[in-house]
Parts: C-alpha cells; structure tokens; sequence
C-alpha cells in the first residue's frame, strides 16, 4: 500500500495525500477526514523507519545519476546537491552505468533506504521501450520521482528539461542563415535528449527548404571522453570524401575534438570550418579559439528542479514539466552575427 493506492482509493491527488501526512493546514476538513479514513481502513503506516524517529521524513534525496564522469552530469549533480543543501535536505548518491538492470537495482537500494525523493539526472534513465520504463512507474507509486532533462508523463513524476529540440534547431539556423548549409551534425547519444537535439537539427533545414543529408549525420560510438578516436572518425570521413564546412556537435567533447580535427588538416576555424558544441561546458572557454556553444540552461534547472521538490513534499501543488529555452552563446569558433544582432549571447525563443 502506497500514496499512490491511498489517493486512488480516495478520490484525491497525490499531492493531498501528502498534505494530510505532513500535517498541512491548506486541506479541507472532509478531504482530511476521507484520506485518514482510508488509511486507517487499509492499515497504512507511511514511511515507517522515519516515523520510528519520530520524524515526518528522513530529509534525504536519493539521486541516480548514469556516470559521474561526464562533465554534463557531473556538474547537475553538483548543482542539484547544493540547493538540497540549501533546502536542508541531505542526499546519497548512486552511479547507475547505462544498463536497465542496473538502474534498478540502485533506484530500489534508496527506495529501502527510505529516502524521500528520487531524482534520476539525465535523459538516459527513459527507456526506449516503454515497457521497461515500468520500474519509474513502480517507484512513483511510492515517492515523487524528479527527472532532469527528460519529458516522462506520469503521476507523482516531475520533469524539469531545457528544449533541446529548439536550440539545436536554431544553432543550425544560425549556420544555415549564414550562408553554410553543408553542415555535419555529430551526435553520441541516443537517450531522449540526444534525439531532440537531433530533430531540431533536421527541422532547420525543413523550415529553410534545404535538402537533408544522411551522409551529414554522423552517430560516434566511441567513448565519450576520446578526443583522438572523435577526431580519427572525422578524419574518416573526410577521406571517404564528406564534404563539411560545419560542425553542429550534440556536446561539447565532439566540438573540441572538431577543432582539433581542423588544425591537423590546415582548416582555419572559423573561415573554413565553424563549430557549435553544446552544454557551454568548461571546455568551451579552454579552446583556442573559444567555442560557440548553446547553454542549455543548466543551473536553472537544477534549481527550479530542487523547488519542485521540496514544494511537493511540502504538498504545495506544483506543475509536473517545467522546460527552459536554450542559450546560444557565440565566441570565436562561428564567425559574428549580421543584422540587428549583435550580443555575444542570444535568448533562443520558447517552444
């Protein structure tokens, strides 16, 4: 028996059940009284161990995070850690690898740890067959779930991402809109954020009337850290006669190993070849030149994140998807807007 069950069984939200176990004022008295009655009828004892103490919850996020290697997730772990801090909650964190088995054996270590939240850092914890995504339904039965840059609909499942789709769409605009339409888009993820990225790129040549190239999406299935095998691949390509005066990269890793790539083939960055990357990381400031790349808006979700959060276990109504607009931040590796525009940083429109 879970909230889950107690809220069906009462004709109520999940996020009312909650208020009547934290005790807050903000629910009518009858609603009150039918979700005590069905708990009691159904002999439900929440969160036991927490209760043991005393206590109405633990104060402790769990947080599943794939590998914390990667600069991306490593640094929304970071970011999404201090502002528990800041909200007084403590967190245990699981490195979970890529494979299903895995990542359910570390969602259901914190579920027994009684931690009162999970959130799952990344958009590789949604599985492309739906079925296996049964192991997120089953843990949301029993406490909120928290996901970072991936879009799950489901009850008691909160969803804060940026929309990769249009700010890689509009990174490829940029390029296009600049006269360069053999553009190579290079990508080495296939989760829900790395196929939005990828649509969008497909979408701007779409809305220019432009016709899409296979040849110029280019899928690395290298490890995601090996500059030299990134720039090797690239170096394939242009042996197999791929012709590319641009590279639109789904991180920023694949970018620097782009501009690698130029300097060993004499390609002038960015009059012969331009270069977006994407998560406007450490990297892009430690290149020469400096990389373009799109900002997808990390520290502020991983903030709105954390207050989804705690204003859910709170049991504050909150909305279950929150989505940022993008960032594309331009330094020496495109050449400089033309037009009305010119900021070094442009505010990519909503969806």
């Amino acid at each position: 028996m879970t909230i889950y069950d107690i809220s069906k069984m009462a004709g109520v939200s999940i996020a009312t059940v909650s208020r009547v176990l934290n005790g807050n004022a903000n629910v009518r008295p009858e609603t009150r009284r039918k979700v005590l009655d069905v708990m009691e009828r159904c002999g439900y004892t929440p969160n036991a161990f927490a209760r043991g103490l005393g206590l109405n919850s633990m104060n402790t996020i769990g947080i599943l995070c794939a590998d914390s290697s990667d600069l991306y997730l490593a640094k929304a772990v970071y970011y999404i850690e201090r502002n528990l801090r800041a909200g007084g909650y403590h967190s245990i964190l699981c490195c979970t690898g890529y494979e299903l088995e895995d990542k359910k054996s570390s969602l259901n270590l914190l579920l027994n740890q009684k931690v009162d939240s999970v959130v799952m850092v990344g958009s590789n914890f949604i599985e492309e067959d739906d079925a296996d995504n049964d192991y997120i339904r089953d843990a949301a039965r029993q406490i909120p779930l928290m996901l970072l840059n991936a879009d799950f609909d489901h009850p008691n499942v909160y969803c804060t991402l940026c929309d990769d789709f249009k700010a890689a769409q509009e990174a490829a605009l940029s390029l296009i809109d600049a006269g360069i339409t053999d553009i190579l888009y290079l990508y080495n993820s296939r989760s829900y954020s790395g196929q939005n990225k990828l649509a969008g790129y497909q979408s701007a040549f779409l809305q220019r009337d432009l016709p899409l190239e296979k040849d110029l999406q280019q899928y690395y299935d290298g490890g995601h850290e090996d500059v030299d095998g990134i720039c090797a691949f690239l170096t394939r390509l242009h042996h197999m006669g791929l012709s590319f005066h641009a590279v639109l990269a789904s991180e920023d890793i694949l970018a620097t190993a782009a501009l690698k790539y130029a300097r060993l083939h004499d390609l002038r960055v960015p009059e012969d070849l331009s270069i977006i990357g994407y998560n406007n990381s450490i990297l892009a400031s430690c290149c020469e030149p400096e990389l373009t790349s799109v900002d997808n808006r990390l520290e502020d979700i991983c903030r709105q994140l954390v207050k989804t959060l705690i204003n859910t276990l709170d049991g504050n109504q909150m909305p279950q998807k929150t989505i940022f607009s993008g960032r594309l931040i331009r330094r020496g590796t495109t050449l400089p807007e033309t037009g009305n525009c010119h900021a070094a940083e442009r505010t990519l429109p909503p969806a």
